[in-house]
């Protein structure tokens, strides 16, 4: 049996931060993960989509951004939990106030949240556990 290839797909509309994340996984995740980043909801979706489609691939977590333009990164993570099982994510905000947050958290959707700037370490719990 093939192990299943797994991706890490972040996605956030300000390149730097996308950037950041990128050079925190593959110093903490090494060649374990494939990195995949989208500047947008509808960018990540086709993404997904497309690693869906392969039996040997597997979406492992999603990491977004709360603002963005179109689409919010709670909606997205929503749909996101809604097409794939198993999978994990995160959404990573500096925008979005305490409510907002504690309802996503307790919405039972699933979704886990951090603030920028994030603790490097914390991100990686949550990818881990």
């Amino acid at each position: 049996m093939t192990k299943k290839v797994l991706h890490i797909i972040c996605v956030d509309d300000e390149k730097i931060v996308l950037d950041s994340l990128n050079s925190q996984l593959t110093r903490n995740l090494g060649n374990d993960f494939n990195y995949e980043f989208a500047e947008s909801a509808e960018e990540a979706l086709e993404v997904i989509d497309d690693i869906s489609e392969s039996d040997e691939e597997t979406v492992y977590v999603v990491i977004s951004d709360w603002l963005m333009p179109g689409m919010k990164g709670d909606e997205l993570l929503t749909e996101v939990r809604s097409k794939l099982d198993n999978v994990k994510t995160i959404l990573l905000t500096g925008h979005v106030d305490s409510k907002v947050v504690r309802d996503i958290e307790e919405s039972g959707k699933g979704i886990k949240c951090i603030y920028k700037p994030w603790n490097e370490n914390d991100l990686m719990a949550l990818i881990k556990n």
